[in-house]
C-alpha cells in the first residue's frame, strides 16, 4: 500500500466484486485481546479510544438480512495506550437482538426490506420495527451511547461494552422518540458561555415533517429542545451546524406507504427519488426564541452526509457529499451483487446559501467518488481547511471505497492513500495531536478490510501527508461499518 498522487490511466478495475463481498460476512464471535501483529509503530502520544459501530450480523441462523442497514449493531473498541493497542467487540444487546437470537429466526421487519418469513400475510399491518442501534457510537456526558436514528439511544458500559439499557436523558426523551445517529459537537457554544455542546435532531415524517433540535451540555443534559414543522415528507440522515444555525437538506423523495402497510416491502423500499424536483435547504436558528425557518431551493440531488458548515461574508457555506440521485433499494435484490458501474458517485460539493437574497450557488470541490467526511473537531461549524474522506481508488467513475483522501479546501490540492486492489476502506477519523500548531497535525485512523487475508487492519496515517505510520492486523474481519468517534480517554 502506498500513496497515489494520481490514479492509474488503465481501464482495469481497482477491485473485484468477489473481494468486496467478503466484508459482508457476519462476525458472530465477540473478541477481547491485545493486538500484537503490527507493521510499523503505534505513536506513543496516540492515547485514547476509537469506537466504531455498524451492522455485525447479515443473517440470523441462516435467514438472510435483506440489506446491511437492517443488521444488528456491533461495537468495535480499539484502545491506544503506551504504544500498544487493544481490540474488543460486542453486539448491542437490544431487546429485539436478544429475542431473535433466542428464537433463532427473524422476528422483526427491517426498514430496508428485511421481512419475517411467511410472506405478505406474516408482515401485513406489522409496523413494529426493531431498534438495531447500528449507526453511530458516541461518548458524551460520561456515557457511551449507541445510536440509531429511528429511536432512543442505548447506554453501554465503557469497559465491558455491556448494554445497560435505553437512554432518555432524565425523561426529556420519551419512549420510542427518535434521536438521530448524526450529532455534531460544537467546540464552543456562544449560548453556553463558550462551553462545548452537542447538537442533534430527530425527524417525524408524514404529509408534513416535524424536525426537533436537541442541544446537550457537557454533563449530557438536554438544555434546549425545539420542534419545527416543514411541509412535505423528509428523508434526512444527517445535518450540519454553524455557530448560529442548523441546516437540513430535504431530499426530493416521495414515500408510498401502501406496499409497506400491506407487508410487501420495507419502508425504505417505498421511498422513490423525484429527479425533476429540487432539493431544499432548510435553515433553522439554534436559538429556540427565533422561530423563523428559511427554505432555499437547490438543484436536484441527494445528500446522506455533510462535511461541515460555517458562516462567512453574509453567507452560510455548506460542504456536502452529493449524489445525482438516491441509490434505491429494490425488493428481491441482493446488495452483495451491487453493480457499481450503474450507480452515480457521491462527490464533495460546496453550497453558498444567501439568506438575504434566498439564493444558492454551488461548486464542486472533489469529483472523485467519496463518502464519510471527517475534519478537526475544533473546526466543526467554523471555517476550516482540511477534510478527510473515504474514496474510490480511481479518479473517475463509481467503485467501492478503497482509499482515504485528504483535500485542502483552500488550495484544492489532494493526497490519496489507497488500499487497492484488495483492501476496502471505512470512515476515516481525524485525531489531532496534543499541542498541535496546525490544523492537519495529527493522525487519520481507519479500518481496512483485507480481502486477501480475510481480516481487517487498523491503519494509522500521518494526517499531514497520508503516509502510513502503522498497520495493526486483527485476528478476524470487521464487517463494513458506518460511523464512530475517537475519545481522548482509555477504557480498559
Amino acid at each position: 500500500m502506498r500513496i497515489y498522487e494520481q490514479s492509474s490511466t488503465t481501464n482495469k478495475k481497482s477491485y473485484t466484486r468477489e473481494d468486496w463481498q467478503g466484508g459482508y460476512q457476519s462476525l458472530k464471535q465477540e473478541y477481547d485481546y491485545w493486538i500484537d501483529d503490527i507493521e510499523g509503530e503505534i505513536p506513543p502520544e496516540l492515547e485514547g479510544t476509537l469506537f466504531r459501530n455498524g451492522p455485525g450480523l447479515f443473517d440470523i441462523n441462516g435467514e438472510q438480512i435483506h440489506h446491511p442497514f437492517d443488521g444488528d449493531g456491533m461495537i468495535s473498541r480499539i484502545t491506544f495506550t503506551n504504544g500498544r493497542a487493544h481490540y474488543r467487540n460486542r453486539f448491542v444487546q437490544t431487546e429485539a437482538y436478544i429475542e431473535e437470537q433466542k428464537a433463532g429466526k427473524i422476528l422483526y421487519r427491517g426498514v430496508f426490506g428485511t421481512q419475517k418469513s411467511g410472506g405478505m400475510l406474516a408482515n401485513i399491518f406489522d409496523f413494529k420495527l426493531k431498534n438495531i442501534a447500528n449507526t453511530n457510537i458516541i461518548y458524551w456526558g460520561e456515557k457511551l451511547l449507541a445510536l440509531w436514528e429511528g429511536a432512543e439511544p442505548h447506554h453501554l458500559d465503557t469497559s465491558s461494552l455491556e448494554t445497560l439499557g435505553k437512554e432518555y436523558f432524565n425523561g426529556v426523551l420519551s419512549v420510542g422518540e427518535a434521536f438521530s445517529a448524526h450529532p455534531h459537537f460544537d467546540p464552543s457554544c456562544a449560548m453556553d458561555g463558550g462551553n462545548p455542546c452537542m447538537v442533534n435532531f430527530s425527524i417525524k415524517p408524514g404529509l408534513s415533517t416535524t424536525i426537533t433540535v436537541f442541544e446537550l451540555d457537557i454533563t449530557g443534559a438536554i438544555i434546549r429542545k425545539h420542534a419545527h414543522n416543514v411541509p412535505g415528507f423528509c428523508f434526512i440522515h444527517d445535518f450540519a451546524i454553524t455557530e448560529n444555525y442548523c441546516i437540513f437538506f430535504q431530499n426530493p423523495v416521495k414515500f408510498n406507504p401502501i406496499p409497506f402497510a400491506l407487508g410487501m416491502r420495507g419502508a425504505g423500499e417505498c421511498i422513490k427519488f423525484q429527479e425533476n424536483q429540487p432539493t431544499s435547504a432548510i435553515v433553522i436558528s439554534r436559538n429556540p426564541q427565533k422561530r423563523e425557518i428559511k427554505t432555499l431551493e437547490i438543484e436536484s440531488g441527494f445528500v446522506f452526509h455533510h462535511a461541515n458548515a460555517f458562516e462567512k461574508d453574509g453567507e452560510i457555506i455548506v460542504d456536502s457529499i452529493c449524489y445525482e440521485n438516491l441509490p434505491e433499494v429494490e425488493p428481491e435484490s441482493d446488495f452483495r451483487q451491487t453493480n457499481f458501474d450503474t450507480l452515480k458517485p457521491g462527490q464533495l460539493w460546496r453550497f453558498h446559501l444567501n439568506l438575504a437574497t434566498e439564493t444558492v450557488n454551488r461548486e464542486i470541490i472533489e469529483s472523485r467518488s467519496c463518502e464519510f467526511p471527517s475534519l478537526h473537531p475544533n473546526k466543526v461549524g467554523r471555517e476550516y481547511r482540511y477534510v478527510y474522506m473515504a474514496a474510490a481508488h480511481d479518479e473517475t467513475g463509481n467503485a467501492p471505497l478503497q482509499a482515504f483522501i485528504k483535500v485542502d479546501i483552500e488550495t484544492r490540492k489532494k493526497q490519496l492513500w489507497s488500499a487497492a486492489p484488495r483492501g476496502f476502506a471505512s470512515e476515516p477519523i481525524f485525531v489531532p495531536r496534543s499541542n498541535a500548531t496546525s490544523e492537519d497535525e495529527g493522525w487519520v485512523l481507519g479500518l481496512i478490510y483485507d480481502s486477501e487475508h480475510q481480516r481487517s487492519d487498523v491503519v494509522i496515517l500521518d494526517a499531514k501527508d497520508l503516509t502510513l505510520v502503522a498497520k495493526l492486523h486483527l485476528k478476524h474481519h470487521v464487517p463494513y461499518g458506518l460511523h464512530g468517534n475517537f475519545v481522548e480517554r482509555v477504557f480498559i
